[in-house]
């Protein structure tokens, strides 16, 4: 592997010119009229595969730190194996990649290349995954806008005098771009968020812990997230469940929900502060598509949530970032971006006695805001209520990144996971064009399944930027989450088979879906049970297995958790029981049946196949 470094700013490009200039400069009207004909080469002809990524990143330059060579990368993705194979991987660089520097976008820190990749890293590899480069970030992973970089401000994919998001800036617009079909940010305060919301794309933040950390140049230790960035929900629940798990890793509760209820209930904010126009209204409108979706939703007070999120920057809780890395910046000053070290200095003059206060004020919000979320099964938020262009950020850059993390930063504080999808777009008129919208849903931690599947009933497929080169198609999604598609860790699912009232649709349906189970597929026994009528209130089958003279009895297979399971057990009533189902094609579930007793009492239905068959005869 060869890692080459790539231009800096405005470097002239292959034609004489700047990258920004070959763009038509900032302004959005270019890149959506002469991008197209930049990737056509001149010729008519678009430009495939390699090539037009060479020319998308020629003009992007501040986009990766540095980049394999394309053909290292072509011969990486043919020979690779595993679930990711195919794909490209583009890594923050606050994150080890054996063979580059991992600069935080400092490159004063880094003290050579890294002798290994971070275990996140490792792991994505090893499922396949081909890393292509290293992204551009804010430095120190310390902002929301993409622009605190001696390596060039990363510009919006699809409108240049916009800021992409930050602080995993690089990563976001290498995705949305086709640079890269995975990306790798980090998340303290919203930076795989934010960047995701603006680019359009799907950005995981896990629950704290089960993706390693090691590896990884810290920001603040207690809440720091790896994160996953694709252009679809398939394609990021597979690289989390290859990323995630692992030595070091906190363990999941063996009863981890593995599904979303089917009437979730859903809060949202009651009010709706720091939005530009259009933006609240078009939130209302996700709100409106998961209302049709079946779920309940109601407000709750959001002002608990928004002042936790203050804390962190403006209250002493930002002393961690200068534990991180306060060392360095305050010894080499003049290597390290004002704003990044005016913030990360300042938190070294936080006193012992004010973190002290702030952390026990902290917990009173959390308790606060877990209390409101009582009953709830997720909070639905703006991912971030503006998006603001490179000059306003210029402008007022602490006051601009605070605006933009109002919906972000409490989140990790209070360890919650969370799924960020587009949501739409809007217009923002004149002079600024259409801007992506996106939304997050958070749930408490672990409960990541519940918020995967809640951010697919809002997610809206943008279209790509004029510019985007190409990518892998999305991956399709699995029957299992991806915290319980984990190899070495997750939550282990459990086959259970149902033939009666906790089918679909049945009385006992609700008993599953409570217990966080996810349906899985219509399936038969083999030819070797009989089916009862037992007399029970509400009326259920018993199902027995009788081998010669039986028959094949219809039913479906629910997954479930291994904790979930041993609840429901320990409160199934008499006569039912649970054991070992052979299913028709020839592999085993646990299921239900009952005791002989009550089966011989009530009516063998076994001739009609199935439950329903025999409901619908009466």
């Amino acid at each position: 592997m060869s890692a080459t470094g790539t231009p800096r700013g405005n470097a002239p490009d292959s034609r004489g010119g700047t990258a920004r200039d070959a763009l038509g400069g900032d302004t959005p009207e270019a890149l959506h009229g002469g991008a197209r004909e930049v990737l056509s080469g001149g010729g008519g002809e678009a430009l495939r595969g390699g090539d037009a990524r060479e020319v998308v990143r020629g003009r992007r330059p501040e986009v990766f730190i540095a980049h394999r060579d394309e053909a290292d990368v072509l011969a990486d993705l043919a020979a690779a194996a595993g679930p990711l194979a195919g794909l490209r991987l583009a890594v923050k660089n606050n994150v080890d990649v054996a063979g580059f520097p991992t600069t935080a976008a400092c490159p004063a820190f880094a003290s050579g290349p890294a002798a290994a990749d971070a275990q996140a890293v490792a792991r994505l590899r090893a499922a396949g995954a081909t890393v292509v480069g290293v992204t551009n970030l804010d430095q120190f992973a310390t902002g929301l806008v993409g622009q605190r970089s001696p390596y060039g401000g990363v510009r919006d994919a699809r409108r240049p005098s916009f800021v992409s998001g930050g602080s995993s800036s690089g990563s976001a617009v290498a995705v949305a771009l086709g640079l890269a079909d995975l990306a790798i940010g980090t998340d303290t305060a919203g930076s795989g968020r934010v960047p995701a919301a603006f680019q359009g794309l799907v950005g995981i933040k896990p629950t704290l812990g089960t993706v390693s950390v090691s590896g990884v140049v810290p920001a603040c230790r207690s809440y720091d997230s790896v994160t996953i960035m694709a252009r679809d929900l398939g394609t990021a629940g597979a690289a989390m469940a290859a990323m995630a798990g692992g030595p070091g890793t906190r363990p999941w509760p063996a009863d981890a929900p593995l599904a979303a209820p089917a009437a979730a209930r859903v809060a949202v904010p009651d009010e709706l502060p720091a939005m530009d126009p259009g933006w609240a209204e078009t939130f209302m409108a996700a709100v409106e598509r998961l209302r049709e979706a079946g779920a309940e939703v109601e407000p709750i007070r959001i002002e608990p949530f928004l002042a936790a999120a203050r804390l962190l920057y403006d209250g002493a809780l930002v002393a961690e970032r200068h534990a991180a890395v306060g060392a360095f910046v305050d010894a080499r000053p003049g290597d390290v971006d004002p704003t990044v070290g005016a913030i990360i200095s300042r938190a070294g003059k936080v006193s012992a006695s004010s973190l002290v206060r702030d952390v026990a004020r902290l917990e009173l919000l959390r308790q606060e805001c877990l209390g409101l979320l009582g009953g709830f099964d997720a909070l639905l938020v703006p991912t971030a209520p503006c998006h603001p262009t490179v000059a306003e950020v210029a402008a007022e850059p602490v006051a601009v990144n605070s605006r933009v993390g109002t919906y972000t930063n409490f989140c990790n504080l209070f360890d919650l996971c969370a799924v960020a999808v587009p949501a739409g777009t809007v217009d923002e008129g004149p002079g600024r064009g259409i801007a992506q919208f996106g939304v997050t849903v958070l749930a408490r931690p672990f409960h990541d399944a519940v918020a995967l599947d809640l951010a697919r009933l809002v997610a809206v497929q943008p279209e790509p930027p004029a510019q985007y080169a190409g990518g892998a198609p999305p991956l399709p999604e699995g029957p299992l989450p991806w915290p319980a598609a984990i190899a070495d860790g997750g939550v282990r699912a459990v086959e259970l088979f149902v033939a009666g009232a906790h089918l679909v649709g049945q009385p006992l349906e609700h008993e599953l879906r409570d217990l966080g189970a996810r349906w899985d597929r219509p399936a038969r026994t083999s030819a070797a049970y009989a089916l009862h009528a037992l007399d029970t209130v509400p009326a259920k089958p018993g199902l027995v297995r009788v081998g010669a003279g039986g028959a094949a009895v219809e039913g479906e297979v629910w997954l479930v958790s291994e904790g979930a399971l041993g609840r429901f057990l320990a409160n199934l009533p008499a006569p039912m029981t649970l054991g070992r189902v052979e299913l028709s094609d020839g592999r085993w579930a646990v299921g239900f049946g009952c005791t002989q007793e009550a089966a011989s009492a009530g009516e063998d239905i076994t001739k009609y196949g199935g439950w329903r068959a025999w409901l619908s005869s009466r």
